[in-house]
């Protein structure tokens, strides 16, 4: 009676092997789940760092430049959402050179740095969504497997006609152990996908600060060049008459 399968291996990798299929397939998931999240976390955690990095570095250079082309000289070819902005500007000024209405250039301007500073704020929050699926479901995913884990102890009373503990045992510790890989694989997505999110908040919020500023050098740009117009009017009327 003290020998029935007392010699069954009750390390995880022990009752992994033992487990059912259905309980296997909800580990192998529920790992490969915790190694997209860390993966992600390691992706874009670089990716942030460089991000603000570069639109930091460039932001303070645009900074006092006074126009858009002093800007656009001072970051050279940067190829980040300053340098996106400071084109989408100069575009645009260029476009509207003969218009004479300042306010539609300063709307069409706001626009357009409105639309690069969505697409930077999507890009970079690309990949977060999958931390948040795997925080809401891995542990309903282990919930399953403690399901399944629980009743097939039932079934094993069942078959052997024996509530022996060597019986019932690997049933609940395969439950146990679904339930612990769950928590293991949605509790650090939790936390990563809340860092990231007041991370990229912060991130979006320095993309607004360099759109403000672009547009205030667009705005200074476009009243220096209608009070230049302005000034010149009464010597070319006065040549005329």
């Amino acid at each position: 009676m003290h020998n029935i399968e007392l010699g069954r291996d009750l390390s995880p990798w022990g009752m992994f092997l033992s487990a059912s299929t259905v309980v296997q397939a909800v580990l192998i998931g529920l790992v490969l789940a915790s190694v997209i999240t860390w993966t992600v976390w390691l992706a874009k955690s670089l990716e942030l760092i460089a991000a603000k990095r570069s639109t930091r570095a460039t932001l303070r250079a645009i900074v006092g430049a006074g126009t858009l082309d002093r800007a656009a000289v001072r970051i050279g070819a940067a190829a980040d959402a300053v340098g996106r902005f400071l084109e989408a500007a100069r575009t645009e000024l260029a476009l509207s050179a003969n218009l004479p209405e300042i306010a539609g250039v300063k709307e069409r301007i706001a626009l357009d740095l409105q639309r690069i500073e969505a697409e930077y704020g999507r890009r970079i929050a690309r990949g977060t969504g999958l931390l948040a699926t795997i925080g809401a479901t891995a542990p309903f995913a282990g919930l399953f497997g403690t399901v399944w884990g629980i009743m097939n102890s039932f079934i094993g009373i069942s078959t052997h006609h024996t509530t022996n503990l060597a019986v019932v045992a690997p049933g609940i510790a395969e439950a146990l152990l679904t339930t612990a890989i769950g928590l293991g694989a949605a509790i650090p997505a939790v936390i990563i996908y809340n860092v990231f999110a007041r991370s990229i908040a912060s991130y979006r919020a320095l993309l607004g600060d360099a759109a403000a500023e672009v547009l205030r050098l667009a705005s200074r740009d476009l009243d220096h060049a209608r009070a230049a117009a302005v000034s010149a009017s009464p010597s070319i009327g006065g040549v005329s008459s």
